[in-house]
């Protein structure tokens, strides 16, 4: 097939190679427009139109995918298909339209549990055991189309959202490609969403991902572990934020009250709402992360501060 292929972030890069990969023609990608980045802010091009510029793909980055020139291109291209992987923008129905087969989305999350822009950190947030990814057949709402196909990960007690990410992107791009050779074939049929198992995952901002000492420790964990790397879980110290790295729970309960540490040679323990927790790296502001006991020798540090 003759395919579109829309996405930004990294994550979308295994896919987008999977598809290079395979028998069906990449004859464009849909990104969003180059940001700013780095100290300078200079304007930098998305993962994705890098590889796709590397492979001489034309590249297509409307501020909106509702723009006219959008759609007229998209109609010139004439594709069979538009797999999307994490593009960051809502396809407009004009041009949900216009590929025969329609818009395959691959999400991280096995729908319809988590619809919505960050799955990954939810489903480690609610402390779910198992997620996956899904392709489904993309509409106006908000991932709510028929699901052509699903694989399953495992969560492991200490993945963070990059991990399970990275995991999720090499597999969900296997079962893209799966879901494109099938639709091809004629031999592949979405079925609708079920009704119940529905939850929702909105984007995560910073404000998020402030560490609350008072909530239990298995929360704070989750949440770092959610928050990591993006944006980013942090406290504050000294009227400064400090970013967290993944923290250990520990067997202590009640010893310090919520954000008090503990400072010992080979650990700094911090009291929570419930256990204690044990830091993992800490980077103060504008500092590199560094190992939490490295941290509070340099900053001098006794037990009984505390932290938020």
């Amino acid at each position: 097939m003759r395919v579109l292929f829309a996405g930004t972030p990294t994550v979308a890069v295994e896919a987008l190679k999977a598809i290079l990969s395979s028998n069906h023609e990449v004859i464009g990608v849909l990104t969003r427009p180059d940001a700013p980045a780095g100290r300078g802010r200079s304007l930098v091009a998305s993962p994705v139109a890098e590889l796709a510029m590397e492979r001489g793909i034309e590249v297509l980055r409307p501020a909106r995918p509702s723009d006219p020139a959008f759609l007229a291109r998209l109609e010139e291209l004439e594709p069979d298909c538009a797999p999307v992987v994490a593009y960051g923008g809502l396809i407009p129905g004009a041009a949900l339209r216009i590929p025969r087969y329609g818009w395959v989305n691959l999400h991280f999350s096995l729908l319809p549990a988590w619809r919505g822009a960050a799955p990954v950190q939810h489903a480690i947030l609610g402390g779910d055991d198992v997620t996956g990814a899904t392709t489904f057949l993309l509409d106006e709402g908000l991932d709510t189309g028929p699901v052509f196909g699903v694989v399953t990960e495992s969560i492991a007690a200490t993945d963070t959202s990059g991990d399970l990410l990275g995991r999720l992107a090499v597999s969900g791009a296997a079962l893209l490609v799966a879901t494109l050779d099938g639709i091809d074939a004629g031999s592949l049929v979405p079925t609708s969403q079920p009704l119940d198992g529905i939850s929702l995952a909105p984007k995560i901002n910073v404000d998020d991902a402030r560490v609350d000492w008072s909530a239990p420790a298995m929360h704070i964990d989750r949440l770092i572990r959610a928050c990591s790397p993006v944006p980013g879980a942090w406290t504050e110290f000294d009227g400064s934020r400090v970013k967290l790295g993944p923290v250990a729970l520990l067997p202590e309960q009640a010893g310090l009250g919520p954000g008090e540490i503990a400072v010992e040679k080979q650990r700094v323990r911090v009291g929570t709402g419930s256990h204690e927790v044990s830091l993992g790296e800490v980077a103060a502001q504008g500092k590199k992360r560094m190992a939490a006991p490295d941290w509070a020798r340099g900053l001098r540090l006794e037990t009984g501060v505390r932290l938020g």
